[in-house]
């Protein structure tokens, strides 16, 4: 038996909306990659994250379908909550590679790298209105990240987010990936609101390298 711990991730102002994100701080309760996904799969969350070594920031991260490399909102919530639970967290090691971690006020932060989240495929819209009137597209059409300036002269984006990979998440509610590579794209600060009622923050640096950041919020602990 373990717990999971189940996390809001870039939740809106006093906490609403969030994308949900399950960790098992004892990833090795779960040690086979093969559990690992069926695991991901039966709990149907965007992502689910099993933590190997919390004092090295050691993490395995998975959507119902597939293992990933790097993620945005699963990295952000895993250095929230390992904080919590006492871990000096300066660095996260996903597959991809080291991710720097960190907290400023009520945001908490990760870097990576636009590349690790190839396959996201941002498309520009003409309004907000056209961006929430859209419906889940087609599968087979790739990873949508869809997006309109809200306030351009300030940052302002409203998105949604359709991973498209037919593993029962159709509109994914914050994705931080996504947020780094139309980020990297535009070069400019962001200010993202995503999904219901989702905020991220983001902040383009050299080399392709993007600050993401938002607020976590505890949800609930369930055991395994």
């Amino acid at each position: 038996m373990s717990d999971l711990h189940v996390l809001k991730v870039f939740c809106g102002p006093g906490g609403n909306a969030g994308n949900l994100l399950g960790v098992v701080l004892d990833g090795g309760a779960h040690p086979e990659r093969a559990e690992r996904q069926a695991l991901a799969m039966e709990l149907q969350f965007s992502e689910t994250v099993f933590v190997d070594d919390a004092a090295e920031g050691r993490v395995d991260i998975y959507t119902p379908g597939a293992r990933l490399l790097f993620a945005g909102h699963p990295l952000v919530g895993t250095g929230w909550l390992l904080r919590r639970e006492g871990f000096v967290v300066e660095t996260l090691r996903p597959e991809a590679g080291d991710v720097p971690a960190w907290e400023a006020g009520e945001f908490s932060w990760i870097r990576g790298r636009a590349a690790w989240a190839a396959g996201r495929r941002t498309k520009q819209y003409g309004s907000v209105a056209e961006v929430d009137a859209l419906g889940v597209p087609p599968l087979g059409t790739g990873w949508l990240y869809a997006w309109a300036w809200a306030d351009e002269a300030a940052g302002g984006v409203r998105t949604r987010g359709f991973p498209g990979r037919g593993d029962g998440i159709e509109e994914d509610e914050a994705t931080g990936a996504a947020a780094v590579v139309l980020t990297e794209e535009l070069q400019r600060p962001l200010n993202i609101r995503q999904g219901v009622g989702s905020q991220i923050l983001t902040r383009p640096r050299p080399d392709g390298v993007v600050d993401v950041g938002g607020r976590v919020v505890a949800h609930e602990v369930r055991t395994l």
